[in-house]
Protein backbone atom coordinates (compact mmCIF):
# COMPACT_ATOMS: atom_id res chain seq x y z
CA UNK A 1 0.00 0.00 0.00
CA UNK A 2 1.13 3.46 -1.41
CA UNK A 3 1.10 5.93 1.78
CA UNK A 4 0.23 9.19 0.69
CA UNK A 5 2.22 11.86 2.23
CA UNK A 6 1.15 14.05 4.69
CA UNK A 7 0.88 17.82 3.39
CA UNK A 8 3.55 20.29 5.25
CA UNK A 9 2.25 21.82 8.09
CA UNK A 10 2.38 25.72 7.52
CA UNK A 11 3.61 27.76 10.70
CA UNK A 12 2.12 31.41 11.04
CA UNK A 13 5.11 32.94 9.55
CA UNK A 14 5.17 30.93 6.52
CA UNK A 15 0.90 31.31 6.49
CA UNK A 16 1.59 35.36 7.08
CA UNK A 17 4.72 35.31 3.70
CA UNK A 18 2.04 33.53 1.50
CA UNK A 19 -0.82 36.34 2.58
CA UNK A 20 2.01 38.72 1.20
CA UNK A 21 2.74 37.05 -1.71
CA UNK A 22 -0.49 36.50 -2.31
CA UNK A 23 -0.71 40.41 -3.09
CA UNK A 24 2.28 40.30 -5.36
CA UNK A 25 0.18 39.18 -8.65
CA UNK A 26 -2.09 41.02 -10.98
CA UNK A 27 -5.46 41.14 -8.40
CA UNK A 28 -4.41 44.35 -6.42
CA UNK A 29 -7.30 43.41 -3.73
CA UNK A 30 -8.29 40.45 -1.43
CA UNK A 31 -11.26 39.54 1.00
CA UNK A 32 -11.14 37.26 3.94
CA UNK A 33 -13.20 34.82 2.49
CA UNK A 34 -11.62 35.29 -1.61
CA UNK A 35 -7.71 34.32 0.65
CA UNK A 36 -9.27 31.88 2.85
CA UNK A 37 -10.19 29.75 -0.30
CA UNK A 38 -7.39 30.39 -2.24
CA UNK A 39 -4.80 29.44 0.51
CA UNK A 40 -6.86 26.78 2.08
CA UNK A 41 -6.58 28.77 5.34
CA UNK A 42 -9.61 29.11 8.11
CA UNK A 43 -11.23 32.53 7.82
CA UNK A 44 -10.50 33.18 11.19
CA UNK A 45 -6.54 32.41 10.92
CA UNK A 46 -6.83 35.22 7.52
CA UNK A 47 -8.26 37.51 9.44
CA UNK A 48 -5.97 37.35 12.47
CA UNK A 49 -2.90 37.55 10.23
CA UNK A 50 -4.35 40.34 8.41
CA UNK A 51 -4.78 42.31 11.44
CA UNK A 52 -1.42 41.75 12.54
CA UNK A 53 0.03 43.00 8.89
CA UNK A 54 -2.75 46.06 9.29
CA UNK A 55 -0.82 46.86 12.38
CA UNK A 56 2.34 47.40 11.23
CA UNK A 57 1.31 49.22 7.77
CA UNK A 58 2.21 46.12 5.42
CA UNK A 59 -1.16 45.96 4.85
CA UNK A 60 -4.20 48.41 4.44
CA UNK A 61 -8.31 48.10 4.25
CA UNK A 62 -10.95 50.11 2.08
CA UNK A 63 -12.93 50.95 5.25
CA UNK A 64 -15.87 50.79 2.52
CA UNK A 65 -15.69 47.66 0.95
CA UNK A 66 -13.46 46.07 3.30
CA UNK A 67 -10.98 44.55 0.69
CA UNK A 68 -7.33 44.64 1.56
CA UNK A 69 -4.46 45.93 0.04
CA UNK A 70 -0.65 45.99 0.25
CA UNK A 71 0.44 48.69 2.27
CA UNK A 72 2.52 52.38 2.14
CA UNK A 73 5.12 50.74 4.00
CA UNK A 74 6.72 49.03 0.84
CA UNK A 75 8.24 52.43 -0.75
CA UNK A 76 10.15 52.96 2.79
CA UNK A 77 11.81 50.08 0.99
CA UNK A 78 12.36 51.19 -3.04
CA UNK A 79 15.38 53.83 -2.26
CA UNK A 80 17.42 50.61 -0.64
CA UNK A 81 16.12 48.15 -2.97
CA UNK A 82 17.55 51.19 -5.81
CA UNK A 83 20.77 51.59 -4.76
CA UNK A 84 21.31 47.82 -4.06
CA UNK A 85 20.00 46.63 -6.99
CA UNK A 86 22.92 46.82 -9.98
CA UNK A 87 20.56 47.33 -13.21
CA UNK A 88 18.58 50.41 -11.16
CA UNK A 89 21.96 51.67 -9.83
CA UNK A 90 24.09 51.34 -13.37
CA UNK A 91 20.71 52.80 -15.40
CA UNK A 92 19.86 55.57 -13.53
CA UNK A 93 22.65 57.84 -15.45
CA UNK A 94 21.26 56.30 -18.95
CA UNK A 95 17.64 56.67 -17.77
CA UNK A 96 18.15 60.37 -16.56
CA UNK A 97 20.31 60.73 -20.02
CA UNK A 98 17.33 59.71 -22.42
CA UNK A 99 14.64 61.65 -19.60
CA UNK A 100 16.60 64.92 -20.85
CA UNK A 101 16.84 64.29 -24.73
CA UNK A 102 13.51 63.60 -24.78
CA UNK A 103 11.53 64.97 -21.75
CA UNK A 104 8.94 61.99 -22.10
CA UNK A 105 8.68 59.46 -19.11
CA UNK A 106 10.98 57.15 -18.97
CA UNK A 107 11.09 53.62 -17.30
CA UNK A 108 12.95 50.59 -16.68
CA UNK A 109 11.19 47.15 -16.98
CA UNK A 110 12.26 43.37 -16.04
CA UNK A 111 10.14 39.80 -16.48
CA UNK A 112 9.07 38.53 -13.34
CA UNK A 113 7.43 35.16 -13.59
CA UNK A 114 4.83 35.87 -16.41
CA UNK A 115 4.73 38.93 -16.28
CA UNK A 116 7.04 42.63 -17.25
CA UNK A 117 7.46 44.74 -13.92
CA UNK A 118 8.56 48.41 -13.95
CA UNK A 119 11.54 48.56 -11.30
CA UNK A 120 12.28 52.26 -12.04
CA UNK A 121 10.84 55.47 -13.26
CA UNK A 122 11.97 58.87 -14.76
CA UNK A 123 8.34 61.38 -15.20
CA UNK A 124 8.18 63.49 -17.93
CA UNK A 125 8.47 67.33 -17.40
CA UNK A 126 5.77 67.67 -20.09
CA UNK A 127 1.83 68.83 -19.55
CA UNK A 128 0.81 66.09 -21.73
CA UNK A 129 2.68 63.03 -20.75
CA UNK A 130 1.74 58.93 -19.95
CA UNK A 131 3.18 57.91 -16.93
CA UNK A 132 4.69 54.16 -15.83
CA UNK A 133 4.77 53.94 -11.74
CA UNK A 134 7.14 51.60 -10.09
CA UNK A 135 5.73 48.29 -9.56
CA UNK A 136 3.31 48.67 -12.37
CA UNK A 137 2.90 44.90 -14.09
CA UNK A 138 1.41 43.79 -17.41
CA UNK A 139 1.10 40.59 -19.29
CA UNK A 140 3.88 39.68 -21.93
CA UNK A 141 2.25 40.36 -25.15
CA UNK A 142 0.79 43.55 -24.85
CA UNK A 143 2.89 47.07 -25.10
CA UNK A 144 6.37 47.65 -26.01
CA UNK A 145 7.96 47.33 -22.63
CA UNK A 146 6.49 43.65 -22.43
CA UNK A 147 7.09 42.86 -25.84
CA UNK A 148 10.80 44.09 -25.96
CA UNK A 149 11.66 41.58 -22.73
CA UNK A 150 9.57 38.88 -24.17
CA UNK A 151 11.20 39.23 -27.63
CA UNK A 152 14.72 38.73 -26.57
CA UNK A 153 14.60 36.37 -23.96
CA UNK A 154 15.47 32.77 -24.93
CA UNK A 155 14.02 30.62 -27.34
CA UNK A 156 12.47 28.46 -24.42
CA UNK A 157 10.88 30.80 -22.11
CA UNK A 158 9.00 31.47 -25.68
CA UNK A 159 7.92 28.50 -26.44
CA UNK A 160 7.20 27.96 -22.86
CA UNK A 161 5.06 30.76 -22.43
CA UNK A 162 3.42 30.47 -25.86
CA UNK A 163 2.14 27.29 -24.46
CA UNK A 164 0.69 28.72 -21.16
CA UNK A 165 -0.08 31.93 -21.26
CA UNK A 166 -3.94 33.18 -21.77
CA UNK A 167 -3.97 35.90 -24.54
CA UNK A 168 -6.49 37.94 -23.21
CA UNK A 169 -7.23 41.36 -25.26
CA UNK A 170 -6.79 44.88 -22.71
CA UNK A 171 -7.57 47.15 -25.77
CA UNK A 172 -9.22 47.01 -28.99
CA UNK A 173 -5.13 47.19 -30.37
CA UNK A 174 -3.64 44.22 -28.21
CA UNK A 175 -1.92 41.26 -30.43
CA UNK A 176 -3.66 37.84 -29.69
CA UNK A 177 -3.09 35.71 -32.42
CA UNK A 178 0.14 33.88 -31.22
CA UNK A 179 1.12 33.54 -35.23
CA UNK A 180 0.42 37.46 -35.26
CA UNK A 181 2.81 38.21 -32.22
CA UNK A 182 4.74 35.93 -32.98
CA UNK A 183 5.92 37.48 -36.48
CA UNK A 184 6.50 40.84 -34.47
CA UNK A 185 8.70 39.44 -31.56
CA UNK A 186 10.91 38.49 -35.00
CA UNK A 187 10.46 42.09 -36.15
CA UNK A 188 11.53 43.52 -32.97
CA UNK A 189 14.49 41.23 -32.66
CA UNK A 190 16.14 42.00 -36.31
CA UNK A 191 15.45 45.80 -36.00
CA UNK A 192 16.42 46.03 -31.85
CA UNK A 193 13.16 47.81 -30.61
CA UNK A 194 9.59 47.96 -29.96
CA UNK A 195 6.59 50.20 -30.75
CA UNK A 196 3.26 49.85 -29.59
CA UNK A 197 -0.10 52.27 -29.64
CA UNK A 198 -2.64 51.26 -27.16
CA UNK A 199 -2.03 47.93 -26.66
CA UNK A 200 -2.64 48.08 -22.79
CA UNK A 201 -4.28 51.66 -22.32
CA UNK A 202 -6.11 53.79 -25.21
CA UNK A 203 -4.32 57.23 -26.09
CA UNK A 204 -0.91 56.02 -25.22
CA UNK A 205 2.55 54.99 -26.97
CA UNK A 206 5.60 52.97 -25.82
CA UNK A 207 9.01 52.31 -27.24
CA UNK A 208 11.82 49.99 -25.86
CA UNK A 209 15.13 48.49 -26.06
CA UNK A 210 16.29 45.81 -24.53
CA UNK A 211 19.55 46.55 -22.51
CA UNK A 212 21.95 42.77 -22.52
CA UNK A 213 24.80 41.64 -19.90
CA UNK A 214 28.22 40.70 -20.81
CA UNK A 215 27.05 37.42 -22.00
CA UNK A 216 24.19 38.44 -24.54
CA UNK A 217 21.28 37.84 -22.05
CA UNK A 218 18.58 40.36 -21.75
CA UNK A 219 18.63 42.10 -18.37
CA UNK A 220 16.14 44.84 -18.49
CA UNK A 221 13.87 46.76 -21.12
CA UNK A 222 14.64 50.39 -21.20
CA UNK A 223 11.76 52.19 -22.23
CA UNK A 224 9.98 55.24 -23.13
CA UNK A 225 6.11 56.42 -22.42
CA UNK A 226 4.23 58.58 -25.11
CA UNK A 227 0.88 60.35 -25.60
CA UNK A 228 -0.27 59.26 -28.95
CA UNK A 229 -0.64 62.53 -30.15
CA UNK A 230 3.62 62.61 -30.20
CA UNK A 231 4.20 59.33 -30.92
CA UNK A 232 2.04 59.78 -34.18
CA UNK A 233 4.59 62.13 -35.38
CA UNK A 234 6.77 59.77 -37.71
CA UNK A 235 9.91 62.54 -37.67
CA UNK A 236 9.24 62.83 -33.76
CA UNK A 237 9.06 58.70 -33.08
CA UNK A 238 12.53 58.28 -35.09
CA UNK A 239 14.36 61.16 -32.96
CA UNK A 240 12.70 59.30 -29.75
CA UNK A 241 13.78 55.65 -31.30
CA UNK A 242 17.16 56.75 -32.17
CA UNK A 243 17.45 58.61 -28.57
CA UNK A 244 16.34 55.37 -26.84
CA UNK A 245 18.41 52.93 -28.88
CA UNK A 246 21.63 54.54 -28.58
CA UNK A 247 21.37 55.03 -24.32
CA UNK A 248 20.27 51.52 -24.45
CA UNK A 249 23.25 50.37 -26.29
CA UNK A 250 25.70 52.63 -23.94
CA UNK A 251 22.95 50.81 -21.12
CA UNK A 252 24.45 47.32 -22.13
CA UNK A 253 28.31 48.62 -22.76
CA UNK A 254 27.96 49.55 -18.91
CA UNK A 255 27.16 46.05 -18.02
CA UNK A 256 29.45 44.19 -19.62
CA UNK A 257 28.58 44.23 -23.42
CA UNK A 258 30.76 44.47 -26.13
CA UNK A 259 29.37 47.49 -28.19
CA UNK A 260 26.82 46.77 -30.64
CA UNK A 261 26.00 48.22 -34.30
CA UNK A 262 23.67 50.67 -34.30
CA UNK A 263 20.21 49.50 -35.08
CA UNK A 264 18.62 50.99 -37.97
CA UNK A 265 15.61 53.74 -36.89
CA UNK A 266 12.60 52.86 -39.04
CA UNK A 267 9.35 52.79 -36.78
CA UNK A 268 7.10 49.12 -37.62
CA UNK A 269 3.76 51.28 -38.19
CA UNK A 270 2.11 51.40 -41.19
CA UNK A 271 1.40 54.85 -42.42
CA UNK A 272 -2.31 54.74 -42.00
CA UNK A 273 -1.71 54.14 -38.39
CA UNK A 274 0.64 56.83 -38.56
CA UNK A 275 0.29 61.06 -38.99
CA UNK A 276 2.93 62.31 -41.07
CA UNK A 277 3.31 66.10 -40.10
CA UNK A 278 3.17 68.26 -42.95
CA UNK A 279 6.42 70.18 -42.29
CA UNK A 280 9.89 69.34 -41.83
CA UNK A 281 10.57 69.76 -38.22
CA UNK A 282 13.93 69.55 -36.53
CA UNK A 283 14.80 67.66 -33.66
CA UNK A 284 15.29 70.60 -31.40
CA UNK A 285 11.38 71.87 -32.21
CA UNK A 286 10.13 68.01 -31.19
CA UNK A 287 11.57 68.01 -28.03
CA UNK A 288 10.65 71.80 -27.08
CA UNK A 289 6.84 70.81 -27.40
Amino acid sequence: MIETPTPKKRNAIEKALEIMLSFRGPKPSWGIRELSGELGFSPATVQRILQVLKSYDFIRQNPETRQYYIGNIFYRFLENLNNTNSITGTGRQFMENLARKTRETVHLNVIEGNLRICIDTIESSKVLKAGMPIGNRSPLYAGASAKCLLAFSPARFREDYFKTAQFTPLTGNTIVDKKELSKELEQIRQQGYAVSLGERTAGLGSLSAPVFDYKGDVLAGLSLAIPEIRITRLDYLNICIRNLTREAGAFSNAMGLAAPAEPRAFPPFSHQQLQTPNISTTEETWISN
